[in-house]
């Protein structure tokens, strides 16, 4: 006699509270970093929003890091870092 085996894709439900601090003001003099999910053409539109930050919102420095892929979330060493040096962080797309 055969066995089935059946699965369910129910998985446990976690919650957690997050206090995001507040946006600045301006960016004037901030640092603005990007992670970059590896979508096709999210370089360039980094590169021209780092450019624009910089020249139009005096923005002091732009970072950009890069995920594995689009698929899994940005490794915590990587929120980490970026945290530790930026002002404010995009998560990208591209296409």
């Amino acid at each position: 006699m055969a066995r089935i085996r059946v699965l369910t894709p129910v998985g446990a439900v976690r919650s957690e509270t997050l206090v995001a601090p507040p946006l600045p003001g301006d960016l004037a003099g901030r640092t603005v970093g990007f992670i970059d999910n590896t979508k096709h053409n999210f370089d360039r539109l980094a590169d021209e929003l780092g450019a624009l930050l910089r020249a139009r919102h005096g923005v002091t420095a732009v970072l950009r890091r890069r995920k594995a892929n689009a698929a899994v979330a940005a490794p915590p060493e990587l929120i980490a870092e970026l945290a530790k040096a930026c002002d404010v962080v995009f998560a990208g797309s591209g296409d």
